[in-house]
């Protein structure tokens, strides 16, 4: 991660794809904790409070752009719905009327059914966005609001051990002190 995670900056490009990518391992139901092992903590007073909101926030504004994707497509298919039933509206009354000027001449029989096919295959993006293409949209901002709000949980490094003394020295050793009475 970032040494110093500000709120307005980014995660480390590895450290989001390895959160992201171990959440992925479970279902989305399920909750997930993240462990962060501070190596050299910065000078901050409470590295757990800054970690926990700079990674929140962040999971939190990829899940806002999520649900931002998810609304365009979603009025992409909108306009795509109206635009591929109005074309293939057109090419059923344009097939229609090529049926009643010769019903048996085999190249308007071609045409009739090249507009046909032409109709439906204008209906296709629809059907793609409407069957297919919401899922991962769906998936992904499900997944970005877990990690926004997903226990966090840093460790710091723990204080080495004192180096032993050279023979003939003793250790320090601390006291309370006691008061007089």
């Amino acid at each position: 991660m970032d040494p110093s995670p500000f709120l307005e900056k980014d995660l480390d490009a590895d450290a989001e794809q390895f959160i992201v990518e171990s959440a992925e391992e479970y279902p989305l139901n399920e909750p997930v904790d993240l462990v962060v092992h501070l190596a050299n903590p910065a000078d901050e007073s409470d590295p757990q409070h800054l970690v926990l909101t700079a990674v929140h926030h962040y999971f939190n504004e990829r899940a806002v752009q999520a649900r931002l994707a998810f609304r365009r497509l979603m009025r992409q298919g909108q306009w795509s719905l109206l635009i591929g039933a109005v074309f293939l509206a057109v090419c059923f009354t344009a097939a229609e009327v090529l049926d009643t000027i010769q019903p048996a001449n085999r190249w308007l029989l071609l045409l009739r059914e090249g507009l046909i096919i032409a109709g439906w295959v204008a209906m296709w993006r629809p059907m793609e966005i409407y069957l297919y293409d919401w899922w991962p949209l769906r998936r992904k901002l499900k997944l970005m609001r877990k990690l926004a709000h997903m226990p966090i949980k840093v460790l710091l490094p723990k204080a080495p051990p004192a180096p032993p003394s050279p023979p003939g020295m003793s250790q320090p050793t601390v006291q309370p002190i006691q008061e007089k009475p």
